[in-house]
């Protein structure tokens, strides 16, 4: 037996041990939950302390199947010589998804990949080691479900002086090279280029410097990463709303998490990188479906869209909302007994101005208004009789007088009474939009023909934005502890301050990248976009090395920079595999069934991406050929292949991509062009770029070109 094989022996035990552990710690969990419900204490104490242990119970028993640990550092020994040893000096840690340990107060036999100490596996290096000797990874079958006999390589990275392990690797490799034994990085490579089938997968064995700085950023700082495709941007996000909860649990818990994707076919994509990282329960949804009051049953003209989502939108709803604010109309007399107190309407519409003056929320500023009246007539019943208890004060604020006079001047409104007015009184909006949009931005938001009542209203998504501004202008929704967005580049400065309502006292961390820009109003550059967001100081990083696309797909992608109207920095790849392939065919539907068939001659999910119109009939072809396919959302599916529009697939990623007639997708709206960057860069190992016309521009010198390289 090899050194090499020792080493793998001891370590498959050592992970049948974990696996034995986390077992009485998933049947622990169950039974502490039974003590916590029957513990003597209050009624309250014994509920949420019930309400965490099944929480903590109902986590453990969801963890996903898997290897229970990924990488091991080895510290080296104790300098003696030094003025204070390290804190972990001598000490060996396996670095996984979740801590593991055989009872809650012994050492960990599993250390969490969110642990600080953790943080060195990801950070250490040979220029500076961080006390470490080895850094240990190992190697696991493909799909494995976390069987000890999986364990099917590891590879030994030298850090420090001490390098113990060195030497046994030298041993495994006399000769033809062990099999089992990986070049150095090459286990790393592999994890990062396996194929891609099924939900995205977490990168917590893979987490480069960079990405772990961003990572482990603290709670209160919001950032923003520009990240160009393929350097783990979405992934990054999703780390750093696992690590948030595990370093501030009852910070985030308090206010919650949410994760805002672009579409439900990419939150289908990532819903299983938190459970896989320890963490359930965590909101995933879309702007949307935030905003979701009322059911859309309109579709916008893309000139009103466009008025719509932009920022000016904000201020004729708020002056459309206060303008329902108006002066007293008389003096407020209340019966009470035999007397009436009064309030003047002069001293009414004093408190109404100072109210207003002090801008509230809408609806607060409507029951200060209440409450102040009452105050006036509060003092001067004091006056005469002392002091009044809060029957007698609950009586007055319902008094009929009072109600009649806040009601006049500061009426209780809907969001959908105030949007229908606007949108159906041509007077109304002129003086709302006054000197803010113009008279032809006005027209687009007139409606045709009004609704005889604003509950019979049909309303666009665009017109949900709307609403939940005003719903924001009268009363403040609760906030996140945390929120991620990501494809954070194309949401319309209305679309930002709804996330902004909901981070008021949170953070964000913000995710995109200015050249997949595909709406009419995606952002130009950070700095505006952070302000919609409410985060106008938050720090934007750039993310341009990338460990998913192959560098000549990203050479490729590269060339459309200088069509589109943003400034990013190019992207590079570490990356030197794959296959890029461009080629000229006379039938596009035959090309895609022959490409589509070479594709499946290898490993991994296989992507055929073409302008939404042709869909259909690609799927038809390939139907007809015998080839199954996939829905784009339906990660279930055993079908490899799957089409889809150009227009979904954002955020996405396939071993084998086949673009479909670029200069299809790039004209088939105003920012084709960057849509088709986002085509092109979904290939995670080969491409294929299939055209019967002539190509765009930019692309053109790589016609008939067929470039493998390695």
């Amino acid at each position: 037996m090899t050194s090499l094989d020792r080493e793998l022996a001891q370590e498959r035990a050592y992970h049948q041990t974990c696996r034995a552990a986390l077992t009485g710690m998933v049947e622990g969990a169950d039974v502490q939950v039974v003590r916590g419900e029957n513990a003597f204490a209050s009624g309250a104490d014994a509920e949420v302390l019930g309400y965490q242990l099944r929480s903590w119970a109902k986590e453990l028993r969801e963890e996903p199947d898997g290897p229970l640990f990924f990488g091991r550092l080895d510290f080296a020994p104790a300098d003696p010589h030094a003025d204070a040893p390290g804190d972990h000096a001598g000490q060996s840690y396996h670095i996984g998804r979740r801590r593991i340990s055989e009872h809650p107060s012994a050492p960990p036999l599993v250390v969490d990949w969110r642990a600080p100490v953790s943080r060195t596996f990801y950070q250490a290096g040979a220029r500076d080691p961080m006390g470490v000797a080895v850094r240990r990874r190992f190697g696991w079958a493909p799909g494995s479900q976390g069987a000890a006999e999986d364990l099917t390589s590891l590879e030994d990275e030298p850090l420090g002086e001490t390098a113990s392990h060195t030497s046994d690797q030298a041993e495994a490799r006399p000769g033809t090279p062990d099999p089992a034994v990986a070049r150095p990085g090459t286990i790393l490579a592999a994890e990062i280029e396996r194929p891609r089938v099924g939900p995205m997968r977490d990168i917590a064995a893979t987490i480069q410097p960079e990405q772990d700085d961003l990572v482990r950023s603290e709670l209160d700082r919001s950032i923003c990463v520009q990240g160009a495709p393929g350097t783990g941007k979405t992934a990054v996000g999703l780390h750093r709303a696992a690590y948030l909860l595990y370093t501030y649990p009852q910070r985030i818990r308090r206010g919650g998490l949410l994760v805002l994707g672009p579409n439900r076919t990419f939150l289908h994509y990532i819903a299983q990188v938190l459970p896989t990282l320890g963490e359930v329960g965590i909101r995933q949804s879309t702007v949307d479906e935030e905003v979701a009051r009322v059911p859309v049953r309109a579709v916008d003209e893309p000139g009103a869209a466009a008025v719509k989502h932009d920022a000016r939108m904000a201020r004729v709803l708020h002056r459309a909302l206060y303008a329902r604010v108006g002066a007293p109309e008389t003096s407020v007399a209340v019966p009470d007994g035999s007397y009436q107190w009064r309030v003047s309407l002069g001293r009414l519409t004093e408190i109404v101005e100072a109210v207003r003056a002090e801008a509230p929320p809408y609806a607060v500023g409507r029951e200060r208004v209440r409450s102040r009246a009452v105050r006036v007539i509060q003092l001067q019943a004091e006056h005469r009789a002392g002091p009044m208890n809060n029957t007698w004060l609950q009586r007055i604020s319902r008094a009929r007088p009072v109600s009649a006079f806040v009601d006049t001047a500061w009426p209780k409104v809907t969001p959908e009474e105030v949007l229908a007015a606007l949108f159906g009184d041509p007077d109304a909006l002129a003086a709302a939009a006054d000197g803010i949009l113009t008279a032809d931005e006005q027209k687009h938001l007139l409606w045709p023909k009004p609704p005889r009542s604003y509950k019979s209203a049909k309303w666009s998504a665009a017109d949900l934005v709307l609403l939940d501004e005003l719903a924001g202008l009268i009363e403040r929704p609760e906030g996140y502890g945390h929120i991620v967005v990501d494809e954070a580049q194309d949401l319309s400065p209305m679309q930002c301050r709804a996330i902004a309502r909901r981070s008021g006292f949170g953070s964000l961390t913000v995710l995109g990248d200015l050249a997949q820009g595909t709406t009419p109003w995606a952002a130009r550059d950070w700095p505006d976009q952070m302000a919609h967001l409410g985060k106008p100081d938050a720090r934007v990083v750039p993310l341009t090395t990338g460990f998913r696309v192959p560098a000549a797909i990203v050479a490729l992608a590269n060339r459309l920079l200088g069509e589109l109207d943003v400034s990013v920095p190019p992207s590079r790849s570490l990356r030197r595999d794959g296959e890029l392939t461009t080629t000229k065919v006379t039938d596009v539907r035959d090309g895609v069934v022959h490409s589509v068939r070479a594709a499946l001659a290898h490993e991994g999910s296989v992507g055929v991406i073409a302008h939404d119109a042709e869909v259909p009939a690609l799927r038809e072809a390939l139907a007809e050929a015998g080839v199954a396919t996939a829905e784009p959302d339906d990660l279930t599916a055993s079908a490899r292949v799957t089409v889809l529009p150009a227009t979904v697939a954002k955020g996405l990623e396939y071993d084998h991509v086949v673009a479909v007639e670029p200069a299809a997708i790039a004209e088939a709206e105003e920012r084709g062009p960057h849509r088709l960057y986002v085509v092109l860069t979904r290939a995670v190992s080969r491409l294929d770029v299939l055209h019967s016309r002539p190509l765009p521009t930019a692309l053109a010198a790589t016609s008939g070109a067929n470039l493998p390289y390695s």
